[in-house]
């Protein structure tokens, strides 16, 4: 099995933003508290969807190359410790990524992309799921978000790539994300010519990247990255 350094990262990033999603809700007063970044949810709703989502990937990954999706109940109703159950979901889903090669192909759902259908490129987006959704935890805990820059700087370029395809539904425009990490995103949508409209926008890249998710707030007087934001389904 070839294993890269950063493929490890991936996998102890999983463990490490998976952990903090349940730290979080451990730590809330009321596991029935609303998440404000999914407000038909509840913290437990956020636990369960999580580890459903954590145990479909790792039927993915163990499935190999593949032309369709495992079936997988996503509805099954949780009994008992329902953090613990996350806990094990976890487990599961690094235990089926450990013993596969980064390399190998399995069905994913961004084939229109260009990016890898990849067993690694799979980890790489759990990170993103688990580190966004433990963010979610805390805000709903009212603790302070913490989300690793270097998570959410690979979150920025994974989303863009993944998310924005050639539909922009809007006139042409130029978008700059720019972190304040020294990293920027240059977005060209809609084939902008030189009198495209254009806006920048400068900040962490957690905040960079939880704007991207609709869990920071767009600037108010920044119309054309409000509809960058509110233009990907998101489902």
């Amino acid at each position: 099995m070839i294993t890269t350094p950063r493929y490890t990262e991936h996998l102890a990033s999983i463990s490490d933003r998976s952990a903090a999603l349940r730290a979080a809700a451990a730590a809330a007063p009321d596991l029935a508290v609303t998440v404000p970044g999914c407000p038909a949810w509840t913290l437990r709703d956020l636990l369960v969807h999580v580890g459903h989502v954590q145990r479909f990937w790792a039927l993915i990954v163990a499935a190999g190359p593949a032309e369709q999706p495992v079936r997988y109940d996503n509805t099954a109703a949780v009994s008992g410790d329902v953090l613990l159950w996350s806990a094990a979901a976890t487990e599961e889903l690094l235990a089926a990524l450990r013993a596969a090669d980064p390399e190998r192909g399995c069905w994913t759902w961004w084939d229109y992309s260009g990016e890898p259908q990849t067993v690694g490129a799979v980890a790489r987006h759990q990170v993103q799921e688990a580190a966004v959704h433990a963010v979610d935890a805390q805000q709903a805990a009212g603790l302070p978000a913490e989300l690793p820059a270097e998570v959410a700087l690979d979150g920025i370029a994974e989303f863009i790539a993944l998310e924005h395809d050639d539909s922009w539904p809007h006139a042409p425009a130029l978008i700059t994300l720019a972190s304040t990490e020294g990293r920027s995103w240059q977005l060209e949508l809609g084939k902008p010519g030189p009198d495209a409209a254009q806006a920048v926008l400068t900040a962490p890249a957690a905040e960079l990247l939880l704007t991207l998710h609709r869990r920071h707030p767009v600037p108010a007087d920044a119309p054309l990255l409000t509809d960058l934001v509110a233009w990907p389904t998101l489902d």
